[in-house]
């Protein structure tokens, strides 16, 4: 821990005067991190996330080393188009996720504060904009995003177009579960591909995005059914895997090396042992940094984390044959789009599909969507015979933790969950 924390102070300390030296250092740290992953892959996770690790850490070293392929995107962007156009996903959380990871959000956090930014808006979004504007972060071909889920999304990619001064396309996706719906953002995704050609010069080939689109939906069917052979088996759990496969899932959607992640998945799930201890399905992000959640769930064989609501999103019940209706109702019908009863509704659906014993609905920090809905979440989840905790703190931001608090109420609800089963 003490090299990570040297590793992010130096990264903080030459961004100040010399942000190429730094970016060159987050990326030799990554690159030796990526080269642990393949040659001394954790021996006490699965396969199938063993690799998932390799293949994150692949997603942040692209845009590092090419900028000018990579497309800027909010998590929840189709970005099978962008696949198509030869660009990188280039993520704002994902990317603040592993500054954390690396002890070197602080800084850039304060960054973005300072230059007059809410200390109430998402930490993930402060965190890549101080970077960004510091210049740790290298600047991209263009900005692809929509306004799902997130009300930061709408100020920080337009502040990142204007910082950047590159081509910004916006998805509007309205609140309501229509077909109409559906019809007018298929149209804006037919209009992205023009975006996406006249910004690279690389023309679309439509058979080749048809496929990737059907094993973008294969590979969704294929985790859905993971999930399910889940309920009644034993994986190890950390507190990283389930949040990479929540961005991969979204991001990678539609390439060979997802599916392949979901076909590993198949496999290890059938080699499993049968259950031991409780499943927790998790509401919104992980903190991950966290000592007092790592002490309680990490690699526990009493408690695992069965599943994160951010990789289960989509519904798959619906589905055409045309890509861009079948990337637009992704879109609609996603869980967190429209009233929180949609999303409740979802989590208590996978919830009960991993064979969850408890739910943890955490509070990220900033997130108004999940504190305003909590207690309802609470009363419907129970109702549901799904006891629930909601756990305050931040995902990203350090400073947010409350260790002591989260450490006593985690621990409470573990310990109530065991005394729930024996009744």
């Amino acid at each position: 821990m003490e090299i990570i924390k040297t590793f992010g102070n130096y990264v903080e300390k030459w961004c100040e005067n010399t942000p190429d030296r730094a970016r060159w250092l987050l990326t030799k740290g990554w690159e030796a991190q990526d080269m642990k992953f393949r040659l001394a892959p954790s021996k006490k996770i699965n396969p199938s996330d063993q690799y998932l690790a390799r293949m994150m850490m692949n997603v942040m070293l692209q845009p590092l080393k090419h900028p000018d392929q990579s497309v800027l995107v909010s998590v929840f962007t189709p970005c099978e188009l962008m696949q198509e156009a030869g660009l990188y996903p280039y993520n704002v959380e994902s990317f603040s996720c592993y500054l954390t990871a690396s002890s070197a959000e602080r800084a850039f956090l304060q960054s973005a504060e300072d230059s007059g930014l809410s200390e109430t808006l998402c930490s993930y979004h402060k965190t890549f904009i101080g970077a960004a504007e510091k210049g740790l972060l290298p600047k991209p071909k263009c900005i692809v995003y929509t306004n799902l889920a997130c009300d930061a999304n709408l100020l920080t990619f337009q502040r990142l177009a204007e910082f950047f001064h590159v081509p910004v396309f916006s998805i509007d996706v309205p609140s309501g579960q229509t077909s109409e719906n559906v019809a007018y953002v298929a149209a804006q995704l037919r209009a992205l591909r023009g975006f996406l050609e006249q910004t690279t010069g690389h023309q679309i080939d439509e058979d080749k995005l048809v496929q990737r689109v059907k094993r973008g939906y294969k590979t969704l069917q294929q985790f859905d059914a993971f999930q399910s052979a889940r309920a009644d088996r034993f994986i190890p759990s950390d507190l990283v895997s389930p949040l990479y496969s929540g961005m991969t899932n979204n991001i990678l959607l539609g390439t060979e090396e997802e599916a392949l992640y979901t076909e590993k998945l198949l496999q290890d799930v059938k080699k499993a042992l049968p259950k031991k201890g409780k499943h927790i399905y998790w509401m919104h992000t992980i903190p991950f940094w966290s000592d007092a959640v790592k002490d309680a769930l990490l690699l526990n064989d009493d408690v695992q984390i069965v599943g994160c609501e951010l990789s289960q999103a989509t519904d798959i019940s619906r589905h055409s044959e045309d890509p861009y209706e079948e990337m637009a109702m992704r879109l609609i019908y996603h869980a967190l789009n429209g009233p929180i009863s949609r999303r409740i509704n979802a989590g208590i659906r996978h919830a009960k599909q991993a064979g969850a014993d408890g739910v943890v609905w955490f509070n990220h920090w900033g997130c108004k969507h999940t504190l305003g809905g909590s207690r309802i979440a609470k009363k419907r989840f129970e109702d549901a015979g799904l006891p629930t905790l909601i756990l305050d703190g931040d995902g990203c931001d350090r400073s947010h933790g409350g260790e002591g608090q989260t450490s006593t109420r985690l621990g409470a609800f573990l310990e109530m969950l065991g005394d729930f089963a024996h009744e």
